[in-house]
């Protein structure tokens, strides 16, 4: 029997990655690389969400819709899976 391994996101803990509004934009200072991100919705909700533990993607989904009452409709999951990405891309965010 093959066994399934769940893929678990996490990110950094607050005093490594800081995050501040200014002028409508979410920011987030990453101290380990010195790089600054510009971050759109829902990035900021993603990592907000991350920082309390590692989670799966279904882990994800319940505390963003706990949080911020997001339905976990098609589009929704979609947007989620692919900003999560670029949280990745990014360095933000990594599987444990």
């Amino acid at each position: 029997m093959r066994k399934i391994h769940k893929t678990y996101y996490r990110c950094d803990p607050a005093d490594r990655l800081v995050i501040s509004q200014m002028e409508g934009l979410t920011l987030a200072y990453h101290r380990p690389s010195g790089a600054t991100h510009i971050l759109a919705a829902p990035m900021p909700e993603i990592l907000a969400a991350l920082r309390e533990a590692p989670t799966d993607m279904a882990g994800l989904i319940a505390r963003l819709e706990l949080a911020h009452d997001i339905a976990p409709d098609n589009d929704a999951m979609a947007s989620i899976t692919a900003r999560l990405s670029e949280l990745e891309e990014a360095g933000l965010v990594w599987r444990a």
